[in-house]
């Protein structure tokens, strides 16, 4: 709840935590009990930074609720991520060679 300032004609202003839905109703005073507006006698707290300093706040703001996932595999990957393999381009064959038809001829298998 935000605290919000109200003046009393009998004892001045004071300070009181309420609800948004009724921050435009008079609240009581809490010295006399008398039934005062709501003023605005401070500035609302602005913040008058860079725009790379918001930039910052609002990623640390995101990252405290919900921070990145990373993962030590690549998207594909078959034992954790998502259970669809990659299509592999390694031609096997009969002989229990291997060949990278799509990759480099000079490179040497495995």
């Amino acid at each position: 709840m935000p605290v919000y300032e109200y003046q009393c004609t009998d004892c001045g202003p004071f300070e009181a935590l309420e609800r948004m839905s009724r921050c435009a109703e008079p609240m009581g005073c809490p010295q006399c009990g008398q039934l005062s507006p709501r003023v605005m006698l401070t500035a609302p707290n602005v913040s008058f930074v860079s725009q790379s300093t918001r930039i910052g706040h609002a990623t640390n703001e995101r990252s405290a609720d919900a921070p990145k996932r990373t993962s030590t595999h690549g998207p594909g990957c078959g034992c954790c991520g998502g259970g669809r393999k990659k299509n592999s381009t390694t031609l096997h064959r009969p002989d229990g060679s291997k060949s990278f038809p799509t990759k480099r001829p000079w490179m040497i298998s495995h």
